[in-house]
């Protein structure tokens, strides 16, 4: 061997043994310490919580008294936010400051630990759903009759997310009847049941909240979920379906008393799970439709009691004296496979059909009747199709949808499910609403620059014929029609905020109300007639 190669032999077995002594020392004493440093850490953090976040958040973050602590379900709440909730507590809550408690640090190790995602997937079942349940008052023993005088047909409820209320309107007088507190962080927009006596609300983490409107009260709540989205009321007034993130699956209670009729595991026949993105009840069809956010699969759910014969599984013979055995369990589960994953829906008038979209801006048409994809839907960006709208327009009925990524509202034939036209707008929009005794469509532009603006769309020419400003540099949203459809009431999406009357036919401001950040208002007979020109 020469020196050359000797000398480099050498210097690879220096290396050589210089990365085994790093290696052992790194084993040895440094990775120990490591360990230790984060298993102080993360004890500290758990002693943090334990003492001063458990006893009303839940030891393991999933909610108790307050909220549930996890990402998603503090979508709302930016870390930034979070802190600031922490040291200085919240108003009209049992949330108390802790910035003479806490030091600045600690505030921020306890905010990072609410925004870290759970290991596994928890479990919520029909044990924990019962346990939950409140019974305020037992089914029958409140008066039949309304403590108030009004056309319980033009209420509006009216969602305040500033100080977590809601308001009861007079929608003749617009006078607030009743103003009453609701869980943290409502969301999916409140449905109404039995003429509009009951209304029944979802909050993010789960709570589902009946109230009773006659006697200005709840009657009972019940935790169906940990995350939930929506939920969906059947047309006859006897069950509530609740769509959830978490767990993975869709809840049956009775609407009578809340109680839980069934979970249904949203699994596909792979064993993949999947977060519910929506669901909505299908009046002629006695069934709830689900949109599923990681399977590519719609499904419908009978409530029909009996369900149909053969619903949701093959069936050679319909006829009674065929022997091929029935669906006896109740709330059986159709399962429509489609081209790819829906994240939101539009449904047709007639419940015939549903045009949906995935986040990637993909969209297909699924026809419920057939049981599959029909069509590919041209609508890029990202469409809110939950807030989308229908009506006739000339010889053609039309939905028009906003778009949260685009400048633009979307018009499509729903026959042959074109883009007829694309309405140029001031930013990207978030919710339409429109009337059917109203020849205007209203949509904002909740999340452009100039989201102080409201659009106001003629429905035949499908051109904007006005831009309302309610509040100067202050967000405008959500419009919703009084019951004849006269009048447009605006939020001002904004703690120091208000509820703006429109004539909607002149767009004369009529009233103004103060109000802690509107967010959504619901008219009792837009929602319950599944008005066109409102969600559904």
């Amino acid at each position: 061997m020469s020196n050359m190669q000797g000398s480099r032999m050498d210097s690879l077995l220096s290396k050589q043994y210089c990365h085994e002594i790093v290696s052992a020392l790194l084993v040895t004493f440094i990775l120990p310490i490591f360990l230790y440093a984060g298993s102080a850490y993360a004890e500290a953090v758990d002693e943090l919580y334990l003492k001063f976040c458990a006893e009303c958040h839940g030891a393991d973050r999933l909610g108790g008294q307050g909220p549930a602590l996890l990402p998603e379900n503090l979508h709302r709440l930016r870390p930034a936010k979070a802190h600031k909730t922490i040291a200085e507590g919240r108003p009209a809550t049992q949330m108390p400051p802790f910035k003479e408690r806490l030091s600045d640090s600690q505030i921020e190790t306890l905010v990072k630990h609410i925004y870290t995602p759970l290991e596994d997937i928890p479990q919520w079942g029909m044990q924990q759903i019962s346990a939950s349940r409140i019974e305020h008052h037992r089914s029958g023993t409140l008066p039949d009759q309304p403590r108030f005088e009004a056309d319980i047909e033009n209420l509006f409820v009216v969602v305040e997310l500033g100080d977590h209320h809601a308001t009861l309107l007079n929608g003749d007088t617009f006078k607030p009847i009743h103003r009453f507190p609701t869980r943290f962080a409502l969301h999916g927009g409140p449905k109404y049941a039995k003429g509009g006596r009951y209304v029944y609300f979802a909050s993010r983490d789960g709570w589902i909240s009946k109230f009773d409107i006659y006697n200005l009260t709840y009657t009972s709540e019940v935790r169906a979920g940990i995350n939930t989205r929506n939920l969906a009321v059947s047309h006859d007034g006897r069950f509530v379906m609740v769509a959830n993130y978490l767990p993975h699956s869709l809840v049956v209670l009775d609407a009578e008393d809340l109680k839980p009729l069934k979970v249904i595991p949203v699994i596909d026949d792979k064993g993949n799970s999947s977060r519910v993105s929506a669901v909505y009840t299908a009046d002629p069809r006695s069934s709830f439709i689900a949109a599923l956010k990681d399977i590519t699969e719609v499904w419908e759910i009978s409530y029909e009691i009996p369900p149909p014969k053969g619903f949701g599984r093959w069936i050679h013979d319909y006829r009674e004296d065929s022997g091929e055995p029935g669906v006896t369990d109740p709330f059986p589960v159709r399962r429509i496979r489609v081209k790819d994953y829906l994240d939101d829906f539009f449904i047709t008038q007639d419940y015939t059909q549903i045009a949906g979209t995935a986040r990637d801006g993909s969209g297909q048409v699924v026809d419920l009747d057939i049981g599959r994809a029909v069509q590919a839907l041209d609508l890029p960006g990202m469409p809110h199709l939950s807030s989308a709208i229908t009506w006739r327009s000339g010889d053609r009925h039309v939905m028009a949808t906003p778009n949260i990524k685009a400048n633009k509202v979307t018009v499509i034939d729903t026959k042959s499910w074109e883009v007829i036209k694309e309405i140029p707008t001031l930013g990207p929009g978030f919710f339409m609403r429109s009337h059917e005794q109203s020849p205007y469509a209203w949509v904002d532009v909740f999340f452009g620059k100039e989201r102080d603006a409201m659009h106001v769309i003629d429905k035949q020419s499908l051109e904007i014929v006005k831009t309302l400003r309610p509040a100067e540099g202050k967000t405008s949203a959500h419009v919703e029609f009084t019951k004849d459809g006269q009048y447009a009431l605006v939020s001002v999406w904004d703690d120091d905020g208000a509820l703006v009357v429109y004539d909607a036919n002149n767009f004369n401001e009529v009233e103004r109300l103060s109000m802690k950040k509107p967010s959504g208002k619901y008219n009792v007979h837009n929602k319950l007639t599944r008005s066109s020109g409102t969600s559904h």
